[in-house]
């Protein structure tokens, strides 16, 4: 239950149901316990109940419930309350099948149009075959085929308006922000059949009081058998103010033209409920297309807007299980190989994390070995390395090497040089380290998604020759990320409207829970985020991704050597930068490391990926 409860509309829906089932005990109670009245309008309204909750409790208690024995004749007469039981009719028999056939066609993972489509057949096939002709033909008499003949009219034009206004509630809800609605293993998906049914209740009403006040279909009516105590509380002239449709003062038979036109309206807003909202959601796709997926507040989806990016800009789940790693939690550790035969194997997992990045604030991060950033990988020229990669994300991934120049199987690129890693596979890459320098390595499935949820990290290799190595105090590497955090849930931040940040870390934390820098020329600044000028001889090398998520921050040199960063259009993976002289624009997670003495700096050599 916990995984159903995400957002705070989870919670009120779980109310509204659960007042819905207590609605629905009642009134099957006092249905069959003390209301004098046929048994199919009995089902209707407790039907009725069961899908529209307290307000169906309402309408049975305002229009139905018999508020003294022996008045349930004359307190249903009027003609609005005769339109109710009408109306409850029609939708207790052409909801329950629309709901079935929702529940089915969700199932069997069928597009949204043809959904509609089958829900309308099934409805309309339910109630006239099952709640007009069948459960009325002791009632209306005649044969099984005579009444189906008799209802088909009321039914078509009473099905029509229901469907005219439960349509566009559902495809707009289901089609619309969260795509959980449209799971019906997910709450929400009762949620938005219960609020279709109350509007599809409130179209189709006015149409079902016409039709009883020329008596083409029945409304509320009054059964007291021989031998209950409904018999006995039966008014001395009952059969005066028996209610029924056909034979009451309401009926007035309607021409041939009123009934064709009302019919023709009918089928009018039918189209209308059930095409009008192909003009802003994608009803093309169905519910294995776009999951439990949640959208981020603000996002705008369009009649054009694949399954596909939905899934891609969708919220992370919290996990259930997950403890939360909390500020003492540090990103971006050295990670430890083994050796195996002379090779470094290091082993890295990706997972969902909960991460916080401010006291009382926390993500939910796409993380490698639980840490964002993930491990510092670190080797020396000329290693032979192996680096086991197992993936435990609920979605597919890779890992490549940002700057590195690989056999295309070790180069991590989804459906291009690889095989995405499915949930609980895993990939071995193993490649010799032939370039020094710094470099970085990141998911390359599901790219914007991913890298932007946290799942990325530093890889360094140092020269074969430690002599090559400019010596150095200090040491920094700085990784920049953005985050969008909305209503507690985690969205891959874009540069996008409703995408937008709100969270920007360095590491994987925020100011002022960063961590402080140990640069030796001012040790309260750091190379990523000082403002103050550094001696004319200090210089710092960073290496940028390119991905549209994060915006690339320069480290800062003296301010008449800095450069505004802009978005690469470069179709290069990475762009290697020294801004002792000119910063080159640059975008995506940065890392940067800048070894500094008192007198110099000495930049370590770098490599942009081919």
């Amino acid at each position: 239950m916990a995984a159903l409860l995400i957002r705070p509309v989870d919670y009120f829906v779980l109310a509204w149901l659960t007042l819905a089932l207590a609605s629905t005990a009642w009134v099957a109670w006092d249905q069959f316990a003390r209301n004098p009245e046929p048994g199919v309008m009995r089902w209707g309204f407790i039907l009725v109940t069961l899908y529209g909750g307290p307000l169906a409790l309402l309408v049975y208690v305002l229009a139905d419930k018999e508020p003294r024995p022996g008045t349930h004749e004359r307190f249903v007469q009027p003609l609005w309350k005769q339109g109710i039981g009408s109306t409850v009719h029609c939708i207790a028999g052409d909801s329950t099948g629309i709901i079935l056939a929702a529940v089915i066609t969700a199932s069997l993972g069928l597009p949204m149009w043809l959904d509609l489509i089958v829900e309308y057949a099934t409805g309309f096939a339910f109630g006239l075959f099952v709640f007009q002709a069948l459960f009325m033909k002791n009632m209306m008499g005649g044969s099984y085929l005579q009444n189906v003949r008799r209802s088909f009219v009321p039914e078509f034009i009473s099905m029509n308006f229901m469907m005219a206004g439960m349509a566009p509630t559902m495809s707009l809800l289901m089609m619309g922000r969260d795509m959980r609605a449209m799971d019906p293993l997910q709450l929400l998906f009762w949620g938005v059949m219960s609020l279709g049914v109350v509007v599809g209740f409130v179209v189709a009403y006015p149409a079902n009081v016409w039709m009883v006040a020329k008596g083409i279909k029945h409304g509320l009516m009054t059964d007291r058998p021989a031998g209950t105590h409904f018999a006995q509380e039966a008014p001395s002239k009952s059969g005066d103010d028996q209610q029924h449709a056909h034979s009451g003062p309401h009926a007035r038979q309607p021409t041939s033209a009123q009934l064709g036109a009302v019919g023709l309206v009918s089928l009018v807003a039918l189209a209308l409920g059930m095409v009008a909202p192909a003009n802003w959601v994608n009803l093309r796709l169905a519910s294995r297309d776009v999951g439990d997926t949640i959208m981020p507040p603000g996002m705008i989806s369009t009649q054009d807007t694949s399954g596909e990016t939905m899934r891609d800009m969708a919220a992370v789940l919290p996990p259930s299980n997950e403890p939360t790693r909390d500020l003492r939690a540090r990103g971006d550790t050295e990670l430890v190989p083994r050796m195996d035969n002379g090779v470094k194997v290091f082993a890295l997992e990706a997972g969902i994390v909960r991460w916080t990045i401010l006291p009382g604030v926390t993500v939910d991060a796409y993380a490698f070995n639980g840490q964002v950033p993930g491990p510092r990988i670190r080797v020396r020229q000329g290693d032979r390395v192996r680096i086991d990669v197992t993936n435990h994300l609920p979605e597919t991934t890779t890992t490549h090497w940002h700057g590195l120049v690989l056999p295309n199987p070790m180069d991590g690129v989804a459906h291009m040089t690889q095989d995405p890693i499915e949930r609980g596979g895993s990939y071995h890459y193993a490649f010799t380290a032939t370039q020094a320098g710094t470099f970085f390595y990141h998911s390359h499935d599901h790219v914007d998604r991913q890298q932007a949820l946290g799942l990325y990290g530093a890889l360094i290799i140092d020269p074969a020759n430690p002599a090559d190595d400019a010596p150095a105090d200090v040491e920094q590497v700085v990784q920049v990320q953005e985050w969008l955090v909305r209503d507690g849930l985690t969205f891959p931040a874009m540069p996008m409207e409703g995408a937008l940040p709100n969270y920007f870390t360095i590491n994987g934390r925020a100011w002022p829970a960063t961590q402080r820098s140990t640069c030796a020329w001012d040790r309260s600044s750091s190379c990523a985020s000082s403002a103050r000028a550094r001696p004319p001889s200090t210089r710092c090398t960073s290496t940028a991704g390119r991905s549209p998520w994060s915006r690339a921050m320069a480290s800062r040199c003296p301010r008449r050597h800095a450069s505004r960063p802009t978005p690469s259009t470069s179709a290069r993976d990475s762009a290697t930068t020294s801004c002792g002289r000119r910063a080159r624009p640059a975008d995506g997670c940065c890392i940067a490391i800048s070894r500094t003495t008192p007198r110099t700096t000495a930049s370590r050599r770098t490599a942009a990926a081919a």
